[in-house]
């Protein structure tokens, strides 16, 4: 799996939606963005999602990854599969190495595995479960110290990319903290960024690029990724009755119509990003893919009318 330069090169996927307990809905999402010409799909890696308050909020169910993971590398045969991302602290890296082992026999040369600490929610998610380890948090403080949390991600982030490192499928590291970055940097093929605008995105690739030149390796062989929230329709005035949803413009949303998408994920290859990753907020539709494979089709053809 390779990954060019520019805006026509840039390779397009899509998230599907994990937040369910219905895998039948993520397959279907997942082979109509196969239909629909796009590079590929990622799934989440949560235990449940929160509506409103991240701690206090009704609990949404989620798929699991490497199941539904597998699931779709079976009901494909094209695009690639690959995780957006698998989190270190939910499971040793002897056990995510062989899973992406595994994906990587059902789709062979299709399997993308970004790992990953985790956001906030994660951690939240963590606490709930008792997945942290280490001493008991002091009494009143609800939960794990963070300065502690934050050191036993990073160092199970560490163990499951050296687990990783070498296999025959691309490894990504996501995060933005110098730790994450210079783990990228040293030991991955590739980096994610989720959320910002190109700008922002422009100045973490110079970053994570300058941090592979200092680990003596070739920065042009590394591969840099953008995903985001994305408010997808077939004209420009569906796509802004959906925007209402979020309450209104935000930065780093890919949105609009076809040609409009066509135009920011353009902007963000321009930034340094060989893979532009959307997540729709409403990710179950299956028509989502249309609309990013039309976008896709514009960037391959040639300039963006409007």
């Amino acid at each position: 799996m390779r990954d060019g330069g520019g805006a026509g090169a840039v390779r397009i996927g899509l998230t599907l939606p994990s937040f369910q307990s219905d895998p039948e809905r993520v397959l279907a999402v997942a082979r109509a963005a196969e239909d629909a010409g796009l590079d590929g799909v990622f799934a989440f890696d949560h235990l449940f999602r929160r509506r409103g308050d991240p701690e206090t909020g009704e609990r949404r169910p989620a798929l699991e990854l490497l199941t539904t993971t597998a699931a779709v590398a079976a009901a494909t045969t094209r695009i690639a599969v690959g995780t957006l991302v698998a989190r270190a602290t939910l499971r040793p890296p002897a056990m995510l190495r062989a899973g992406f082992d595994t994906l990587e026999r059902i789709g062979p040369g299709r399997i993308v595995a970004g790992v990953g600490g985790g956001d906030d929610q994660s951690l939240a998610e963590d606490r709930a479960f008792g997945v942290l380890a280490g001493d008991p948090a002091p009494a009143g403080s609800g939960g794990r110290p963070a300065q502690d949390a934050g050191a036993y991600r990073l160092a199970r982030l560490e163990a499951t990319v050296e687990a990783l490192a070498g296999r025959p499928y691309p490894l990504w590291v996501a995060g933005v903290s110098p730790a994450a970055v210079r783990l990228a940097a040293a030991r991955a093929g590739g980096w994610n960024r989720w959320g910002g605008g190109p700008s922002a995105f422009a100045t973490a690739v110079e970053r994570v690029r300058a941090e592979v030149a200092n680990c003596h390796r070739d920065p042009e062989a590394f591969t840099c990724t953008w995903g985001g929230l994305a408010v997808l329709a077939e004209t420009a005035a569906e796509a802004a009755a959906k925007r209402e949803r979020l309450g209104g413009d935000r930065p780093g949303i890919v949105s609009g119509d076809p040609a409009a998408a066509a135009e920011q994920i353009a902007a963000y290859a321009a930034a340094g990003a060989a893979w532009v990753i959307l997540g729709p907020i409403d990710s179950a539709e299956p028509s989502n893919a249309a609309v990013a494979g039309e976008a896709a089709r514009l960037l391959r053809t040639g300039p963006i009318a409007r």
